[in-house]
C-alpha cells in the first residue's frame, strides 16, 4: 500500500516515561483521525531488541496492543531525529514526541525534538512524561 494514501500518526518510542506518554497521546490522536499508529524506535540497537522494546512499550502504555487501531511498529537504524522525519509521509500526518518535563523551556532541549521541529513537513506535537499533556503546541500548523 502507498503510505501517502493513509493518514498516519508517527510516535517516537524509546521506553522513557516521556515516550510512553507520547505513545498514549498518539493513540488518542490516531483514533480521532482514523489514522494508522506508527510507533517508531530509532537507534543503533539490534532489530530484535528494538522490536522487544516497542512491544514492551505497547504493553506498558496499554496493557497490550491498543484495540480498534491499526498499529505498525517500525524500527529504523540511525539517529532518531532524521529517522522520525523520514517516517512521516506528508503534511497530513502527525508526529508525536516525548519531551523531558522541564520547569522552564530551554532553547537547547532534546536534539531529536529540535531536528523534527525544523525538518518535519507535518505538525509536531511534544508531550511531557509527567502528565501526558502537550509541552508545547503543534508546530508547523
Amino acid at each position: 500500500m502507498d503510505r501517502t494514501a493513509e493518514s498516519r500518526v508517527v510516535v517516537g518510542v524509546d521506553g522513557s516515561a516521556a515516550s510512553l506518554a507520547a505513545l498514549r497521546r498518539a493513540a488518542v490522536e490516531a483514533a480521532a483521525r482514523g489514522a494508522v499508529l506508527v510507533p517508531l524506535f530509532a537507534g543503533r540497537t539490534p532489530d530484535r531488541t528494538a522490536r522487544r522494546l516497542l512491544d514492551g512499550a505497547l504493553r506498558s502504555a496499554f496493557g497490550g496492543w491498543p484495540g480498534g487501531l491499526v498499529v505498525r511498529p517500525t524500527v529504523a537504524a540511525g539517529p532518531p531525529g532524521p529517522a522520525l522525519v523520514a517516517a512521516v509521509a506528508g503534511p497530513g500526518d502527525l508526529l508525536v514526541l516525548g519531551a523531558a518535563a522541564r520547569r522552564h523551556w530551554h532553547p537547547h532541549g532534546d536534539r531529536a525534538v529540535r531536528h523534527c521541529r525544523g525538518h518535519c513537513p507535518c505538525p509536531v506535537l511534544t508531550v511531557t512524561g509527567r502528565a501526558g499533556t502537550p509541552n508545547r503546541q503543534l508546530a508547523n500548523d
